[in-house]
């Protein structure tokens, strides 16, 4: 029987039935006074008035629910070496947490921490899965899975027939060394004065520029010729069809003039020399040819095949014959291009506006770029709102061997990248997704096989002290007393010079970063918070303030709002335009933050004649008759013994005397007599006495940048 109390009274039904339960309790559900709804026991609508029924009716038919007995877990889990804590967690079809609380109780556990932490001991598996409470069988580990399908672009393949594509001009890159007179042979050559805006009669920026000659367009790519602009030089000479090398007849071949003929060589381009400054009064043509064989140029009248042209490039003189060389080396190139299909390219530079944004020089190298083409540089898209030339004014296409500003960047991609054309702003997205999934795919790689290799590390130091312990007898506690240590500890604790970085061009930030790589002293630390390109933010301002850093501007500019943010927050913001002059200021914040050292500064030396022993309060004290035989001896300071070029003693002097006065200096060739504060020391002819104190001087640090 089954009794139901409700509010008017006490009712009885017979045991039965679901359904039968149901039609009994629909009376008795107990809903309140005039409700109408579904009722949780009887699951009909009914309206009770004081526990009786009124209206009855049902709207639709129960449903019959089947419950479905829970699949049982296979009791054997498979388990294979370096198994991660998340692929033991699948196996064992159980949460990761559950798998960390199980190595609470498993011995040599305490460095899998982490979900991808692979476990190389095997005993640590079964015993996390015997502790889960399955059976573990030890499999071979499981196949990768097949890579994805993947979503980048490539180069297109060339054409069947390229005799058959229009000729394009030519890209020609001036090399060679810093102050030789490259940006001076393009001026004068393009009838302009790029020159006269550089700072520091050197130039700091990779350019790309259209020149007329004779009838023909050509692009010359203007390198600098600094030590630390390496990386430009390197994309000049990957980026074109003929190098030109400059070379100054009072100079010779320096070490960048090596660096660009060994640049050339390794892009496999052709090599035109311009032996320039010939008109100068110590200028040596033929020591410059010399130097040049030397160098691994083999010139046409030394029996190679590199012709050399002799210019003035500041006086015009031997410009003719060195445009017709120009002309005559591309005609034999025979160069062409297509011209049709989509864009292939390079970036040249990229820089940031802060009128137009983002831009980016593009040198054309297949098909034509027109405005709205969508393009991917690396991990940047953009779609091409508007394009620039060499002189700042606005074009509508561009054809192969064409350098052009292009404007439309969502983030701003990295000189030297490759451009190509997609079909739409869809799988542009797609193709830049796909590109960062595969970089952190890589990074974490990386960081598994760094893990890895930490682990290995560690088992091995973990099992040659187990080792020992045990030869010796004594008991191994695998676990670890006390707090454990850190990951990640920082071994200097020497002063640190932060600091931010930001360029003009994405060039310039390379080679000021490449620069300070080559800083490795240990006395102070450099470390680079923060770099990019554009102008100094305010953002910028509070990364060097939390780390008392320098904010280092090159040929950028401080708005007022954010120079008066630094100067209220003491953050010191330098604005430089030469590179060499920011490398300057570094290396003297540097010097700034050198730790004092401790130099010994010798005053004076006394040879030991003899050895004599006086008696003072019934003690028999030792005493040496010298000669101060260089500076002078002094009794305040401290003295070092020295017997056959090893040190006996270091200490201070107790008494100095000459000719039975006491005295606190003696002069050189005086004799005297030192007795010192140990009377234990014993004196033998022959010994030397050093005076000498300790001065505290402030070091310069060591470092050299190249230049």
């Amino acid at each position: 029987m089954a009794a139901l109390l409700l509010n008017r009274g006490i009712f009885f039904v017979m045991a039965g039935t679901r359904q039968s339960v149901q039609s009994s309790l629909a009376p008795f559900c107990g809903w309140q006074r005039s409700a109408i709804r579904s009722c949780a026991l009887c699951g009909v609508q009914c309206m009770h008035t004081s526990g009786r029924v009124l209206k009855q009716k049902k709207t639709k038919e129960h449903k019959k629910i089947e419950f479905k007995p829970k699949a049982k877990a296979d009791p054997v889990v498979k388990i294979w070496r370096n198994m991660t804590v998340a692929e033991l967690a699948a196996a064992l079809q159980k949460t990761e947490d559950h798998v960390f609380e199980a190595m609470l109780f498993v011995d040599g556990t305490d460095d899998y921490d982490a979900s991808h932490a692979p476990i190389g001991d095997v005993r640590v598996l079964q015993d996390v899965v015997r502790r889960s409470g399955r059976r573990a069988t030890v499999v071979a580990p499981p196949e990768p899975a097949a890579p994805p399908v993947s979503k980048d672009v490539t180069r297109r393949p060339p054409p069947a027939d390229p005799a058959s594509l229009p000729r394009r001009p030519p890209v020609i890159t001036i090399m060679g060394h810093v102050d030789h007179g490259k940006t001076t042979l393009l001026d004068a050559l393009r009838h302009s004065h790029v020159v006269d805006s550089e700072f520091g009669g050197i130039t700091q920026h990779i350019g790309a520029f259209r020149v007329e000659m004779a009838g023909e367009t050509m692009t010359f790519l203007d390198t600098p010729g600094h030590a630390a602009f390496s990386a430009m030089r390197q994309r000049g000479a990957l980026a074109t069809d003929l190098v030109v090398l400059v070379v100054a007849a009072d100079d010779g071949v320096m070490q960048q003039t090596r660096e660009s003929v060994q640049h050339a060589a390794d892009a496999g381009v052709p090599l035109l020399v311009a032996i320039n400054k010939c008109d100068k009064p110590d200028a040596d043509v033929e020591a410059t040819k010399r130097s040049l064989l030397a160098a691994g140029v083999q010139l046409e009248e030394l029996g190679g095949d590199v012709q050399a042209v002799q210019i003035s490039a500041l006086h015009g003189h031997g410009l003719t014959e060195l445009k017709e060389t120009i002309l005559a080396l591309a005609e034999v190139l025979e160069l062409r291009g297509d011209q049709s299909g989509l864009v292939e390219g390079v970036v040249i530079e990229s820089r940031t506006d802060h009128k137009r944004g983002r831009l980016s020089t593009v040198l054309v190298q297949r098909g034509t770029l027109r405005r709205g083409a969508v393009l991917v540089s690396g991990g940047c898209w953009a779609r091409v709102r508007a394009m620039f030339d060499d002189a700042g004014l606005p074009v509508q296409r561009a054809l192969p061997s064409s350098p052009v500003e292009v404007l439309g960047w969502r983030e701003l991609p990295s000189a030297g990248q490759t451009v190509l054309e997609v079909h739409s702003e869809r799988q542009a997205r797609e193709v830049v997704g796909w590109r960062q999934s595969q970089e952190s795919h890589r990074k974490a790689q990386d960081n598994q096989l760094a893990a890895q290799q930490k682990l290995e590390a560690h088992l091995a130091e973990y099992r040659a002290a187990r080792q020992e312990r045990l030869q010796k007898g004594l008991r191994f506690n695998v676990r670890s007393k006390g707090p454990r240590k850190k990951e990640a500890t920082d071994q200097h604790s020497g002063p640190t010079l932060s600091i931010v970085v930001k360029g003009d061009v994405d060039g310039s930030v390379e080679a000021i970063l490449d620069v300070l790589d080559t800083y490795h002293e240990p006395e102070v630390r450099l470390d680079v918070l923060h770099y990019g390109v554009g102008a100094v933010t305010e953002s910028d301002i509070s990364i060097a303030q939390m780390f008392n850093g320098v904010v280092y501007g090159f040929n950028v500019e401080v708005s007022a709002e954010v120079a008066a943010l630094a100067h209220a927050s003491n953050t010191p913001v330098r604005l430089l335009n030469v590179i060499y002059r920011l490398v300057d200021d570094v290396r003297e914040e540097i010097n700034q933050r050198m730790p004092v050292t401790d130099v010994e500064e010798v005053i004076g030396e006394a040879n030991v004649l003899q050895e004599f022993i006086v008696t003072e309060k019934k003690h028999k004290i030792p005493v040496a008759g010298c000669r101060c035989v260089k500076g002078l001896l002094k009794k305040s300071e401290k003295y070092r013994l020295v017997r056959e070029g090893e040190t006996i003693h270091e200490g201070a002097m107790a008494s100095m005397r000459h000719l039975k006065n006491e005295v606190d200096t003696i002069k050189k060739d005086v004799e005297c007599g030192l007795m010192l504060a140990d009377t234990e020391v014993r004196f033998e002819p022959g010994d030397t006495l050093i005076c000498y104190r300790t001065v505290q001087r402030e070091q310069t640090t060591n470092w050299d940048a190249g230049f």
